[in-house]
């Protein structure tokens, strides 16, 4: 049988048929043996509170029970147990077992990280509802503490699935249901945050505040509090109209779009029910144009990330480009190596999202953009692509949509609108433009060009030079598609039109990978000002956000003519001289408090950084590579964008050997880091590794003796950070460390930082502190968010060391407040681990909150080092709660994240070992806890952590710390 007390008591038979319980007192009595299916339950309890009055006998109790077991017949047996009742039946026969087993089911999903599964559980858990719990115990005293510990789950289950569909992206719907909720519970601020976070995604900024403002005043007036810390972070988050890094939006069109309506429909209305569609066509047909189109009358619900593939070069740097699209790093600011691959990183942050993701220009990496697209595509089910490409993309359940050229009557209104934006008054005979729009076969990049012409050339004489034109196209490639020779055509008879300076500056603009500012296109290309500003006049450059930049077909003739011309050596030198010259005027400021103005500087440059690179390496011109690697090293550890860069950093080591280059140590080590253990592929090539290892090593020893100041800082923290877990991690400390009394301000400082945990090592927590307060003061001065963020980590650490629990957080929420303004999600994910650690003695629900919002934050940006640390602290719940089912599930799954050889894996790795020990010896499986404990004193011995002070750091109970010691002491 199936059993319900969500509403009134009501018994169903295995065929579906209700079974008829009788009157109020027998509904009553089942009700009550259902708040704990399988307890005995007292005579006296059962009469005392089924009739409050007293007139209930003993015997009449009895006589209840008997019709009671009549009514359910051989569906349920109701025992007599000593001095009373029980019945027995599988709890999850009982609605409201089953519905929390379902709403934790619910949780856990939602807290893994899939919103998904999360709605249809949680769905399933609230539709067992049928009105208030134990409705038919009005006045029973265990029926009412039974109701409200249910009522107070269903809306923890309803908050959840709200969660969940907020996660989904449908703020939409859950809005109306949102604002009934927090009118009925305005001091719940667990509903006040979804409905700002629903509001705000609306659109609703100012009304997400009113609804906090409201809120407070609640808060204030009934209970003299304020809000708490999550709130009032989300507050602030609002404030800043969330400094995160948003999908790139496709870009912002300077010119009306023209004709076309009826497509940019067709293919929207495709988009809804096709999850791939390619627009296909020849070069310069308009594709481009109308994919921002179809994106912004909303292909799909949810948001759009544009990505331009055309500046890339190969299908390696094809992950890493969506990555930056999409607003996230490739690692965290602390160079996170528990990432699997840019691709994993992908399917991670949208394996939930609602997102049309549009790839420009995929014809040059047909075979990389159709792998891609596949896997995500399989691993995304929310997600949908619209691609453009000269070439089909090959891919099961692709939808091709030809983009054909313009018709007749809209090439004449695009030929001449565009031809009026350059030349007042102007006018023609329809004819004459029809034939012009003729010859050029209706493309509207030709027509754009041609019109463009018509500010200095009569429309005659631009039609007499039509012959011309054609000739061109005819002597070009004749193997090439007709159409691509008509558009070469139109693009070389307009660079003809140039003067020969700006026919130089132009094939030297070419070399620029993501355009220029105008101070880089004067010195690289060696032209003036006058002539730049010529050339975005005639349509050869665009200018935007004071960059120019060159369109992809004109980039393409020109980069010929450089070829042509016997310059591609000489301007790609100043090319990447340029570039240098640009990330070592950077460098600096990206350790100080400009360091926010000078990133998105330096992040204009990314393309341009990567092809300098690429020349340098290839050329080679070795000098010039290390040295463009070490110059950007902190941009590209800032920006979380150093895998975009280790191809290059493997290919350079292995031009040069394992000779450190004169003059270039700081160089060669910061190359050895940027090239990562990804490099040592087989037994020869581990141990090529550790020789470049040892000899970088010694390279920045020399470097940075103490006494003076080397050139890179940066590279000295990251190099004990990185070689923390190698062979020699004292030396790497000691490297760090010994600059104390160095003059170079920021390497003090992190001097003062390493030297720390050197303190936690000898057992001493006050010079621990000490060193990492003076550190903090060194970030500060110097206004240095991320190393501020750092030493104040660390800070917290140390003050949850001597149980101060408020100093602890609040230092916690003062880096996640730092890391937040840098848009580090990895990091800010880290931090709200530590906050959940810090609150799980004393608040349990703060720290799953935490843990949970960890977890979605490194779904979001595809980080594994940083999940792997939130389910381990939701295993610790679980653990607590007694699941350990769900405990083992979530520190081995943890366990397979975590990077062993990152040393912010170090503390995640220790206590989920512990965990896995703690849930074997709950099972009294002795031998193989005392295996977890030793293993987890192996790891900590890398940083000399078994000193019960460096345990208790990490957060561990002192049961924990104990049964790690004891393993140990068995082990010796």
């Amino acid at each position: 049988m199936r059993f319900g007390i969500l509403g009134e008591t009501r018994a169903w038979h295995g065929d579906g048929g209700e079974a008829p319980l009788g009157g109020p007192a027998r509904r009553a009595l089942l009700a009550l043996l259902l708040v704990r299916p399988g307890e005995v339950v007292s005579t006296d309890r059962l009469a005392d509170e089924i009739d409050p009055a007293g007139v209930l006998s003993a015997h009449a109790l009895q006589s209840q029970v008997s019709r009671l077991r009549t009514a359910l017949g051989a569906g349920a047996a109701i025992e007599r147990a000593g001095a009373g009742y029980r019945i027995v039946v599988d709890p999850d026969d009982v609605d409201t077992s089953r519905f929390e087993r379902l709403a934790g089911e619910g949780r856990a999903a939602l807290a893994d990280g899939d919103a998904g599964r999360a709605v249809v559980l949680l769905g399933e858990a609230l539709e067992l509802w049928r009105g208030p719990a134990l409705a038919d115990l009005p006045e029973s005293e265990t029926a009412r503490a039974a109701a409200v510990r249910l009522e107070e789950r269903r809306l923890g289950a309803r908050e959840d699935r709200i969660e969940a569909g907020l996660r989904l992206g449908e703020h939409r719907t859950v809005v109306p249901e949102l604002r009934e909720l927090v009118g009925r519970h305005p001091l719940r601020e667990r509903l006040a945050g979804l409905l700002m976070r629903a509001l705000f995604a609306e659109g609703g900024q100012a009304e997400a505040l009113m609804v906090f403002e409201a809120t407070r005043r609640h808060l204030a007036d009934e209970l003299g509090a304020d809000p708490s810390a999550e709130l009032t972070a989300l507050h602030r988050e609002l404030l800043r109209a969330d400094p995160t890094p948003s999908p790139a939006a496709p870009p912002a069109q300077l010119t009306s779009f023209v004709g076309r309506a009826d497509e940019v429909a067709e293919v929207a209305e495709v988009l809804r029910v096709a999850r791939l569609v390619t627009l296909l066509g020849p070069g310069g047909v308009g594709k481009t144009r109308l994919s921002v189109e179809v994106a912004g009358v909303g292909g799909t619900e949810g948001q759009v990330c544009f990505v331009e593939l055309a500046p890339l070069r190969d299908g390696a740097g094809l992950p890493h480009a969506l990555l930056r699209a999409l607003g996230l790093r490739e690692n965290g600011l602390q160079m996170d190596g528990g990432a699997k691959g840019p691709v994993d990183r992908l399917v991670a942050a949208l394996s939930d999202q609602v997102l049309l993701l549009v790839l420009d220009n995929c014809e040059h990496l047909a075979d990389e953009v159709a792998g891609l697209a596949a896997r995500l595509l399989t691993a995304c089910p929310r997600l949908r692509v619209l691609a453009t490409s000269r070439e089909p993309l090959g891919i099961i359940g692709e939808y091709l949509h030809p983009v054909r050229p313009l018709d007749e009557d809209t090439a004449v209104r695009l030929f001449t609108e565009r031809a009026a934006a350059v030349r007042r008054g102007f006018t023609a005979d329809p004819e004459v433009v029809r034939r012009i729009c003729a010859a050029l076969d209706d493309l509207p990049l030709a027509i754009e060009l041609a019109a463009a012409r018509s500010r200095t050339l009569e429309i005659d004489d631009l039609a007499g030079r039509l012959d011309d034109l054609l000739a061109i196209g005819a002597r070009g490639n004749r193997t090439a598609d007709e159409r691509h020779r008509t558009l070469r055509s139109v693009v070389a008879w307009s660079w003809d039109l140039l003067s020969e300076p700006e026919q130089r500056a132009a094939r030297r603009f070419t070399v620029f990978a993501g355009g220029a500012t105008a101070q880089s296109a004067l010195r690289v290309c060696g032209t003036d000002g006058e002539t730049l500003e010529a050339l975005a006049d005639k349509s050869l450059l665009e200018v935007a956000g004071g960059r120019y930049r060159m369109l992809e077909t004109i980039r393409a003739y020109g980069a010929e003519r450089l070829d042509e011309a016997g310059e591609r050596d000489s301007v790609r030198r100043a090319h990447a001289q340029r570039l240098l010259e640009l990330v070592r005027t950077a460098d600096p400021h990206l350790r100080r408090a400009e360091q926010l103005e000078w990133l998105p500087a330096v992040a204009a440059e990314h393309g341009d950084l990567l092809a300098a690179l690429r020349w340098a390496v290839a050329e080679p011109a070795v000098e010039t590579a290390f040295e463009l690697l070490a110059a950007a090293f902190n941009y590209l550890w800032i920006r979380g964008a150093s895998a975009s860069v280790a191809p290059l950093a493997i290919a350079l080591l292995a031009s040069v050997g394992e000779a450190v280059p004169d003059g270039l140590g700081e160089e060669y080590a910061t190359c050895v880091l940027l090239a990562g253990a990804a490099s040592a592929t087989g037994e020869a090539g581990r141990q090529a590794w550790q020789r470049h290892r040892a000899a970088a090593g010694k390279a920045l020893a020399a470097a940075w003796p103490g006494d003076r100041s080397g050139r890179y800082p940066v590279v000295l923290l990251l190099w004990m950070m990185r070689n923390a877990g190698g062979p020699d991690p004292q030396g790497a400390f000691a490297l760090v460390s010994s600059q104390r009394d160095c003059p170079e301000p920021w390497a003090r400082a992190a001097a003062h930082y390493v030297s720390g945990f050197g303190h936690l090592g000898r057992r001493d927590p006050d010079a621990a502190e000490d060193a990492f307060g003076q550190a903090l003061e060194g970030f500060r001065t110097l206004g240095d968010r991320w190393g501020m963020a750092l030493a104040l980590d660390t800070l917290a650490g140390t003050a949850g060391a001597r149980g101060d629990r408020t100093r602890e957080v609040a230092l916690t929420d003062e880096a996640l407040v730092l890391t937040e303004r840098l848009g580090a999600l990895e990091d800010s994910a880290d931090l709200l681990v530590n906050r959940g650690d810090h609150l799980a003695g004393a608040d349990a629900a703060g720290a799953r909150t935490a843990y949970a919002n960890a977890a979605a934050l490194a779904r979001r940006a595809g980080s594994s080092t940083y999940l792997a640390a939130a389910l381990r602290g939701l295993g610790d719940i679980a653990l607590e709660e007694g699941d350990l089912a769900a405990a083992e599930r979530l520190y081995s799954e943890a366990l397979e994240r975590i990077d062993p050889h990152w040393i912010k894996s170090l503390g995640p790795r220790v206590r989920t070992l512990i965990g896995l020990g703690r849930v074997a010896a709950a099972r009294s499986h002795h031998t193989e806890a005392r295996k977890h404990y030793r293993q987890a004193a192996e790891v900590a011995d890398t940083v000399g952590a078994r000193a019960p002070e460096v345990l208790r750091m990490l957060g561990l109970s002192e049961k924990a710390v104990e049964s790690v010691l004891e393993a140990v002491a068995a082990d010796r």
